[in-house]
Order: C-alpha cells, then sequence, then structure tokens
C-alpha cells in the first residue's frame, strides 16, 4: 500500500488525539467522574467546604473551607466543558456550583466566582448567579488538574483568557476564617461521590 496513506493515517491520528479534551477526572476511587454531586475532601488538612459570609456583609456569601476534618461540606458539581466529553474533564474550563437547597441571600444559584473585596489583598471564590455567555463569565471558569503523587489528587486553578493559570488555595482572612481565594499555594483535593443525605453540620437558610 502506498507510503504516503499509513503517514496521512498516523497524522490524522495525532491530530485526532490533539483535539481530544483533557483525560477523565477521577474521583476518591479510581472511578471516571460523569456527572453527580461530589465533596471536596482536602488531602493535607482540615474539611470540607461551605459559604459563609464575609464580616458585616451579609452578601454575598463565600467559599469557606472548615477546620474540622469530621466537617464534610457541602458537595460541588461540575458543569459547562466546552469539549462535549461525557466525563469531566482534566485542564478545561468548567464551572462549579456549590450543592445547596437555600442560602442567607436571596438567590437560587450558588456558582465560583472569582471576586475582588474593597479592602482586602486577595481574590476571593464568592458564590454567585450561573454565568451567562459574556466578559464577565470569564472570571466563573476554572479547570481541574493534577497535583504532585497523589493519587486521584488535583488542585483547582483559574485560567484566564491568555491561559495564565492561578492556583486557588487557602487563605486566612482578616476575620480568621479560611477561604478559597487565588494565591500561590494549590489546595490539594480529591472528591468523593456524594451521598443525597450528606450535608454539612451547618445550616443555610433563607433569613
Amino acid at each position: 500500500m502506498n507510503p504516503m496513506f499509513y503517514f496521512l493515517l498516523a497524522l490524522t491520528t495525532v491530530l485526532a488525539v490533539t483535539a481530544d479534551p483533557g483525560g477523565p477526572i477521577l474521583d476518591n476511587d479510581g472511578y471516571v467522574i460523569f456527572n453527580g454531586s461530589y465533596l471536596v475532601r482536602p488531602i493535607i488538612f482540615g474539611g470540607g467546604l461551605t459559604l459563609s459570609p464575609l464580616g458585616d456583609n451579609q452578601c454575598p456569601l463565600y467559599i469557606e473551607q472548615q477546620f474540622s476534618k469530621d466537617d464534610i461540606g457541602y458537595p460541588i458539581r461540575f458543569s459547562n466543558w466546552g469539549s462535549g466529553a461525557r466525563f469531566v474533564p482534566e485542564s478545561e474550563n468548567l464551572n462549579i456550583e456549590m450543592v445547596i437547597p437555600v442560602t442567607t441571600c436571596v438567590q437560587s444559584s450558588t456558582y465560583w466566582w472569582v471576586t475582588a473585596t474593597e479592602g482586602s489583598k486577595w481574590l476571593f471564590i464568592s458564590a454567585g448567579p450561573k454565568p451567562d455567555p459574556g466578559e464577565a463569565s470569564s472570571k466563573s471558569f476554572f479547570q481541574i488538574k493534577k497535583v504532585g503523587d497523589f493519587t486521584n489528587g488535583y488542585k483547582i486553578m483559574f485560567c484566564s483568557k491568555d491561559n495564565n493559570c492561578i492556583d486557588v488555595g487557602i487563605v486566612v482572612d482578616e476575620y480568621g476564617v479560611q477561604r478559597l481565594a487565588l494565591c500561590t499555594m494549590p489546595f490539594p483535593v480529591t472528591f468523593v461521590k456524594a451521598d443525597e443525605t450528606e450535608t454539612s453540620s451547618k445550616n443555610i437558610s433563607i433569613m
């Protein structure tokens, strides 16, 4: 058979692999994450994630890491990756949403957003509305990437339009609360499939 045929076949295969999305994100048990809700469990220290106000301002709510490892926090859900892959892909822009029925703020959506806060040097991660297409929605896209040598361990990153990625890590705000924010240290986590009945010990209800 014509050698050119094999060359074109190999080239097509390479291009097809290059065009594919990142590999699938795996949960703590090694299963591919397709959809559903997952608890964010820190690999190194502390408990799960919840929402709380910043100081005296009741809204918006910000993502807080609970101190005790016994506090499992609320689950998250991934959505809106652009490749069309059936699984949740690594290293691709996607939205993250906290799975909480109701909050103290009158809002029906709790999607993660990068938010500048007056008087703070940190860019915290807050809970906000479902992103609409447009310039502002770029502040609601995150990526999940493998971290270190941890088995099924990942870190969360925020990547700007020029593909400059910054780790989402844990910082302590001026009130002594551990918050998710953009920083230089990653927050190594693993994802655990959430049971429908699993919730945090902390209630978040509409005021």
